[in-house]
């Protein structure tokens, strides 16, 4: 699942990028300030998935869930992902040692709670956390990134 948002209306958060004219502080402050954005759905997701892990067994989905960026072929575009360490596929090329040595151990079945299948109904915890805070991120993120901007236009 992917989503993308555009952020309009920030005219003064333009202004400031044009006055800094560096495009990689430009980026990194964007970087920055979409990690701590996204640290809202990172720990929503997290609390989401405390209530469906199992504590009879010694595997926490919750602890391998992380934030990472993304790469992107358009250096004026920054991605930022939440997700589960470890994905979700296990199959023959899979490093089942790399897997159960992860904060909360193999936890790849995480997807079949998430989507569901044929024998147990769908436990979302991932989709919900974006969904349910997406005005927070957006919110977060153009504060930050306003901040981030004025801190770099101070060095100048």
């Amino acid at each position: 699942m992917s989503l993308d948002v555009e952020i309009e209306g920030m005219d003064e958060i333009q202004e400031k990028i044009k006055r800094l004219g560096n495009k990689k502080f430009t980026r990194n402050a964007a970087t920055r300030a979409a990690r701590k954005a996204m640290r809202i759905v990172r720990d929503a997701a997290r609390n989401g998935a405390k209530s469906i892990d199992d504590p009879e067994t010694s595997e926490k989905i919750w602890k391998n869930i992380s934030i990472s960026s993304g790469k992107t072929k358009d250096k004026s575009v920054v991605k930022m992902r939440v997700g589960v360490r470890g994905g979700a596929a296990v199959n023959a090329k899979s490093d089942r040692a790399k897997l159960a040595a992860l904060p909360g151990g193999e936890t790849v079945h995480w997807r079949h709670i998430e989507l569901g299948n044929a024998h147990h109904a769908a436990q979302p915890f991932m989709r919900p956390a974006l969904s349910n805070n997406i005005e927070q991120v957006v919110a977060s993120f153009s504060k930050s990134f306003s901040e981030e901007l004025d801190k770099e236009l101070a060095k100048l």
